[in-house]
């Protein structure tokens, strides 16, 4: 099956994106889905947990120039908590907190800060994924029903994966709502500086998860055998260590490469790793990071640092590197651009990439953003991984958890 028959989803094609800018965006590539045991159309929603929501969203509204497109709260008859539900390009994160103190919301808080709860996933057919995860041994938390509104039906059901994180399984293709049934439209009265690009981002690159010791290779299997990804990449040793501590991580994804879950686990090392730290905080397995993908990253990384988002610190000597000249050949814009914001390059076989991490967003350190723009280049970033893990440690250290 060639691109051209890429079926694109409602938000995709909402958001003006073809087969040719998700191949430039995320790496698109050819996958024949009538042999795929679990076809998934793409990322439907990353939905988080978040201590305000309210203030949550208004933030990404802000600073990330998303779009607030719909709402659901006691007002709508939601009585113990609120969501909302935004969108930059064909990305959807769905933010949502307690309102009734007793909600478990109240508690998953307590114990793990904001962070990803659900990695929706758009399915051509529920049920069949679902019969097909439940013969591989997966856990089904939700089995799958119809959820109606006047906009139509919605069939969903909800499989478990590492620590609290699920994916939710979606069918929309008999609705046309704003979100899901019991959600209503919704907007800001923010208004966006003229001078700010939008959108900022256009796609959800991929999605890291942090497991514990040990347990990499089991989620590896997981999606292998119960969604039918396949393994994409693998890093491992020398790869992704610095002096003082390691990692390793696998890449798995769906068949043509729109979905892709990069799933790391501490390694022994001299000092305790980022994972570990994460681990510490979070209190669990759980989303790590969200790559996040843009066709200007120059110009996202602008707006967002004058927006006052804080992006990691990379020492002049990367850029100064003889061996990254060499390495990386002719990119689109001058070494010198990408030094001045913080921006890494790295060529693969295929092209090259450049892309930039914040610092975690939130008062734990857990979560965080990338925002990465690909130029054929299908990897993500190795020859990085050293610069971004020195860089990473720096501000361990300087928070006393390396």
């Amino acid at each position: 099956m060639t691109l051209a028959d890429l079926r694109l989803t409602p938000h995709e094609r909402a958001a003006h994106l073809g087969a040719d800018q998700l191949r430039q965006l995320v790496g698109l590539v050819e996958h024949d889905d009538a042999a795929d045991p679990f076809p998934v159309v793409g990322v439907d929603a990353v939905v988080m947990v978040c201590g305000n929501a309210t203030q949550s969203a208004q933030y990404f509204v802000a600073i990330w120039g998303m779009t607030l497109v719909a709402y659901a709260g006691p007002e709508t008859g939601q009585r113990d908590h609120k969501s909302f539900v935004l969108e930059s390009g064909s990305v959807r994160f769905v933010l949502t907190g307690a309102v009734d103190p007793a909600s478990p919301l109240v508690e998953h808080h307590r114990r793990h800060g904001d962070g990803v709860v659900d990695l929706a996933l758009e399915v051509v057919d529920v049920d069949r994924c679902v019969a097909h995860a439940r013969a591989h041994g997966a856990t089904v938390l939700v089995e799958p029903h119809d959820e109606a509104d006047g906009h139509g039906v919605v069939r969903l059901a909800a499989l478990a994966t590492y620590g609290s994180t699920r994916h939710t399984l979606v069918d929309r293709s008999r609705y046309d709502g704003p979100y899901l049934p019991g959600f209503v439209p919704r907007g800001s009265g923010y208004v966006r500086r003229p001078d700010v690009p939008s959108p900022l981002f256009q796609a959800l690159d991929h999605a890291v998860g942090n497991v514990e010791t040990g347990r990499m290779d089991h989620w590896v299997r997981f999606y292998n055998e119960v969604m039918g990804f396949t393994n994409m990449a693998e890093f491992v040793g020398d790869d992704i260590a610095t002096e003082y501590s390691a990692l390793m991580s696998k890449v798995v994804a769906n068949g043509n490469h729109r979905v892709k879950f990069p799933l790391n686990e501490p390694a022994v090392g001299r000092r305790r790793s980022q994972i570990d730290e994460y681990l510490q905080f979070y209190g669990e397995p759980g989303c790590q990071h969200l790559a996040l993908a843009t066709a200007d990253i120059l110009g996202a990384v602008d707006a967002l640092r004058a927006a006052g988002v804080e992006f990691l610190d990379t020492p002049d000597a990367y850029y100064d590197d003889p061996a990254l000249r060499s390495r990386i050949g002719t990119v689109r814009v001058p070494v010198g651009e990408l030094k001045r914001r913080g921006v890494l390059v790295d060529r693969d076989e295929d092209g090259y990439l450049l892309q930039v991490f914040t610092k975690p967003l939130g008062d734990r350190p857990t979560v965080f953003f990338e925002l990465i723009e690909r130029h054929g280049s299908l990897g993500f970033g190795k020859g990085n991984f050293r610069a971004l893990f020195e860089s990473i440690e720096r501000e361990q250290e300087a928070r006393g958890n390396l």
